[in-house]
């Protein structure tokens, strides 16, 4: 979506377009006091919030309004910094809104800070904490399960004014198991917190996260939470996040202390503290840094100042010259380096003790980016899907994504992101995969499980719609343009259960929830076994499928009985081998001819659509007619279906189709897609086909006493033991190990580890199983087939 950095960075640099953006930045003041008047939606309504405003000065001047002068050239739409608002109010609207994700590792905070920001922007009278210790439960855990088990399952969405600004936030899961409602909610969002804990630091699900955010360029402030906790150390973290995510990043913070001594935060940029009084933390006092801080604060600002001069040509002309930098100085310059993803602000705090989140409100109005100062692309159906940019602007043709969908008591719900154009009620909307116009009925915006009736969403804002039919990823227009988004990654399942009702009478219900949770998550799969008639259920991990059975329960009444898990394994080759097959047949009458010539052979990387399947088309002249090659490229999906080892998907094979021969009567579709079928199936077979299973990456932490025990653990399972460190009387295991023998190991970890131990896994890659383990599965699915028969 938002193309390379570094381009931007060395154009947004040149002494032409710093010359430009002083000047344009000069006009701001005087468009903003031409048109003073706020939508009503972003006032803090009630006096309570009122109190809990934010303590920053004003917002700096948006180095868009510059880059909304120039002008767009169609063919460097990639690289053009320019996003096309020219209505004032709009640019207003736009500059004061934030579109932000909290995403974490599991554990980390992230609940815990958006109800503090829920509640000091006054959007809840009253802090409630997680896994309901007050019989309430946090705000954004609405499901009865998340409360239960203190885990966020299902993203949930909200918006809260702070000060001028108004925020779109949504709470992500941090368990693994869910990491599809990180990817969409990245997808949409236009900044990011990313939340780590002072002790646990960088940890495995860190990483996916932010592998996640720079799949989609997605700017972010780092937040170092749980200052609080015994073992807490900030440095180490950022340490971490420069060497294990290799960030650019630095302290814009120091705390005031650590552990139980925790009391407030030094801001290096301002060089002031700040402290959190009253009953909840909700007043914000500055006070001059302690004195016995003032060494370690110069040393951090210096360092600060540093690191932002590597990326910053303004910061770095000062530091070359040695000449003091700024407080705004400084702070457009981290504004600058953190849009263009060169640079990550850490601040700290502890969302539980109610301290430093205040000041982490403010990094998100000043340092993350608005809407219309993130590249938006579509692709332009009516011209060969070429791409073009969007615009934000709110009179533009509408361009909005469904990137969520919920099944309510009212209806389906469909979560929008709308990138140009409005959303109004009562109008009209494309959508533009089936070319579908419906009407709104309803628009509304979601406050975690409640629902907020809306006349009118302008650009850059998420909302949701009832009585819209819709996918998961589809793109709505007001039928004046035909813009398509690209769609969000989505990972493959890696475990399966076979499931059943426990009763007959539950099938049609059991039916009804199996659709809605397909529809609502795209990593979950449900199909039927061919040759069993079981209904097989499919996700990432058993967290993920176990929440789904007891959603079963609870939500549509339906008990039911699940099988042994299943492991996603995959059948490959491991060389070329060319084929020649005919498949003939004659029963009197026309008959069935087709000959099909070629080679398959395994496949390194994967293809453009990140497949590592693929039908090459490489015949000359017209022996197989055209119309039946996509028959035998038919055939072939059809073959790699059920591998013939033990009946799972072939994967890692390329499929090239160099010659054939078709007759004038007997040819026909099916018999080339039997022929294409039968070749694959008997080249296969010499081709030196084996078994992949799935790799988990696994960390384990537990006492450092435990350390031998842990090891052991995964020795036992075949895990391949990548880094063992000790830390603050903690043993931290890195490791790979096949899902395969990953079964049982929760429960064999807490009792070997006196409940004291705990891990997380998620899915690295598949591997070649070892002959043994390969002979075994293949006399098992031997010995199945025959119970069958």
């Amino acid at each position: 979506m938002r193309r390379a950095a570094a381009i931007a960075r060395s154009r947004a640099n040149t002494p032409s377009t710093r010359r430009l953006a002083s000047r344009t930045r000069s006009l701001v003041p005087s468009i903003l006091a031409a048109h003073p008047s706020l939508p009503q939606s972003h006032t803090v309504p009630s006096q309570q919030a009122a109190l809990r405003r934010p303590f920053s000065a004003s917002p700096l001047p948006r180095q868009t309004a510059a880059t909304a002068t120039e002008e767009v050239q169609q063919e460097d739409i990639e690289d053009s910094p320019v996003h096309g608002v020219t209505d004032p109010e709009d640019l207003r609207r736009l500059s004061l809104l934030r579109n932000l994700g909290i995403s974490a590792h599991i554990d980390s905070g992230k609940t815990t800070l958006t109800e503090r920001v829920l509640y000091y922007s006054g959007r809840i009278g009253r802090i409630h904490e997680v896994r309901g210790k007050d019989a309430v439960g946090a705000k954004m855990d609405s499901m009865e399960l998340e409360r239960e088990k203190g885990i966020t399952i299902q993203s949930a969405a909200t918006y809260a004014p702070w000060g001028d600004h108004f925020l779109n936030i949504i709470d992500t899961p941090g368990h693994v198991d869910f990491t599809i409602e990180v990817e969409r909610a990245l997808r949409v969002l236009d900044g990011a917190v990313l939340v780590l804990c002072s002790v646990g630091g960088v940890q495995s699900q860190t990483i996916t996260v932010d592998r996640q955010m720079k799949r989609y360029s997605v700017p972010r402030i780092a937040f170092i939470n749980k200052m609080d906790r015994a073992g807490a150390n900030p440095q180490r973290v950022l340490e971490q996040l420069r060497t294990k995510l290799r960030l650019n990043s630095a302290m814009i913070q120091i705390p005031i202390g650590a552990e139980s001594d925790f009391k407030g935060v030094v801001d290096l940029i301002k060089m002031v503290a700040y402290y959190n009084e009253g009953e909840n933390g909700e007043v914000v006092v500055t006070r001059d840094v302690p004195p016995e801080l003032m060494d370690l604060a110069r040393s951090k600002r210096a360092e600060l100042v540093e690191r932002v001069a590597d990326v910053d040509e303004a910061v770095a002309d000062l530091y070359l010259a040695e000449e003091p930098v700024s407080a705004e100085t400084l702070q457009e310059a981290i504004r600058r380096a953190t849009l263009a993803l060169t640079f990550v602000p850490a601040l700290v705090g502890s969302a539980y003790w109610n301290t430093g989140v205040q000041p982490l409100l403010d990094a998100v109005c000043s340092f993350l980016p608005a809407p219309h100062e993130v590249r938006g692309t579509a692709l332009n159906l009516a011209e060969s899907e070429r791409p073009v940019s969007l615009s934000s602007a709110s009179d533009d043709p509408l361009v909005a994504l469904a990137f969520k969908l919920e099944e309510t008591r009212f209806g389906q719900l469909t979560y929008l992101r709308v990138y140009q154009g409005s959303v109004k009620k009562g109008g009209y909307i494309v959508n533009v995969k089936t070319g579908k116009k419906v009407k709104v009925p309803r628009l509304v915006r979601m406050h975690s499980d409640e629902m907020e009736d809306v006349d009118e969403v302008g650009s850059g804002e998420i909302c949701a719609l009832f009585g819209i039919d819709c996918a998961s990823g589809d793109t709505f227009t007001d039928g004046r343009v035909q813009y398509s988004m690209t769609s969000m990654f989505v990972p493959e399942p890696v475990i399966s259960l076979s499931i059943e009702p426990k009763a007959k009478e539950a099938t049609t219900n059991f039916s009804k929830a199996l659709n809605k949770f397909t529809r609502e998550d795209p990593t979950f799969r449900v199909h039927v076994d061919s040759e069993s008639k079981q209904t097989i259920i499919s996700g990432m991990g058993e967290l993920h499928l176990e929440v789904y059975v007891e959603r079963m329960r609870r939500e549509y009444k339906v008990d039911c009985t699940t099988g042994k898990p299943q492991v996603a394994f995959r059948e490959t080759i491991q060389k070329r081998v060319d084929f020649n097959y005919t498949h003939k047949k004659q029963s009197g009458g026309s008959g069935q001819f087709g000959r099909v010539q070629g080679y398959i052979e395994p496949m390194e990387e994967p293809t453009e659509r990140a497949e590592y399947v693929e039908f090459v088309d490489e015949t000359v002249g017209n022996n197989i007619p055209s119309n039946f090659k996509p028959a035998i490229e038919k055939g072939f999906r059809e073959a790699i279906e059920k591998g013939s080892l033990i009946g799972h998907p072939v994967t890692r094979v390329r499929f090239v189709l160099t010659d054939g021969l078709a007759h004038a009567v007997d040819s026909n579709e099916l018999s080339f897609k039997l022929a294409a079928m039968g070749a694959f199936r008997e080249a296969f077979a010499k081709a030196g086909p084996q078994i992949l299973e799935p790799i988990m990456s696994v960390a384990t932490s537990a006492p450092a006493e435990y350390q031998g025990t842990v090891i052991s653990l995964m020795n036992k399972r075949r895990g391949t033991i990548l880094d063992a460190s000790v830390r603050d009387d903690y043993v931290d295991v890195d490791s790979e190990v096949p899902l395969n023998d990953m079964f049982g190991f929760s429960t064999d970890l807490r009792s070997s580890t006196q409940g004291k131990g705990e891990f997380s896994m998620e899915y690295k890659k598949h591997s070649p199983v070892i002959t043994q383990i390969q002979m075994q599965l293949i006399d098992e699915y031997k010995k199945a087939q025959q119970q069958k028969k």
